[in-house]
C-alpha cells in the first residue's frame, strides 16, 4: 500500500516555492524546495539491516516513494543514507547526522517514557539513542523520529536550551503534510 505519491508531493512543494521566490520562509534558503529522488528499496533495506532497525512505515515510505529530502520542515529533511552534499564541519547538524549512524546508536532503546519539557539538564547524547534526526530547526533544536519502544513513529523536538525533548507530531505523514500545507 502506497502512502505517498511522488508527483503529488512534488506538485505540493512547487506551490510554496512559487509563493516564496526569494526563499524567505524559514529554512527555504537551505533546502531551496528541492526534493531528491526516492531511494531504491535495496538501499533502504541495507540501511535498516546495517543499523538493526525497521524504519517507521510513514517515513520509510516517504524516502522510498516521494524523495530523500531536503525539501521539508526547518532547514529541510536530512538524507537517510549519505551525508548532505554540502556537509561540512561548520554545521552541527552534520555532526548529529554522523553520530546517529554510529554502530548500535539507532537500535538502542529510546530512553524516555514521557516528555521532558524545559531546559535539558543532561547531555543530549543520553536522550537521543533510538531516534533519527530528521531536521535542524535552528539554534541547536532538532526534530527526531523515534525508532523503537512505545513512542515508535512519533516525532519529538529536542531543544535543549529552552523546550526540552517533547513530542511534536504523532507521525511523519502528519508532520510533513502540515509543512506542505502551512503558509
Amino acid at each position: 500500500m502506497r502512502i505517498w505519491d511522488e508527483d503529488d508531493v512534488r506538485a505540493r512543494i512547487r506551490e510554496p516555492a512559487a509563493r516564496d521566490p526569494e526563499l524567505e520562509r524559514f529554512g527555504a534558503d537551505t533546502h531551496r524546495y528541492a526534493l531528491t529522488r526516492p531511494l531504491p528499496e535495496r538501499e533502504i533495506r541495507t540501511f535498516e539491516e546495517t543499523h538493526g532497525i525497521h524504519l517507521p512505515p510513514e517515513y520509510r515510505s516517504f524516502v522510498a516513494e516521494a524523495g530523500n529530502g531536503p525539501a521539508g520542515p526547518g532547514h529541510g529533511l536530512m538524507p537517510l543514507t549519505a551525508p548532505r552534499p554540502e556537509a561540512d564541519a561548520e554545521w552541527a547538524v552534520d555532526d548529529e547526522w554522523r553520530e546517529d549512524r554510529l554502530p548500535g546508536r539507532l537500535s538502542t532503546p529510546f530512553p524516555l517514557t514521557a516528555p521532558l519539557p524545559g531546559p535539558v539538564r543532561t547531555t543530549t547524547e543520553r536522550l537521543t539513542p533510538g531516534t533519527l534526526m530528521l531536521t535542524d530547526q535552528g539554534c541547536g533544536a532538532y526534530v527526531r523520529l523515534v525508532l523503537n519502544g512505545p513512542h515508535t513513529g512519533e516525532l519529538w523536538q529536542l531543544d535543549p536550551d529552552w523546550g526540552g525533548f517533547v513530542p511534536v507530531s504523532p507521525g511523519f505523514h502528519d508532520w510533513y503534510t502540515d509543512w506542505l500545507t502551512s503558509p
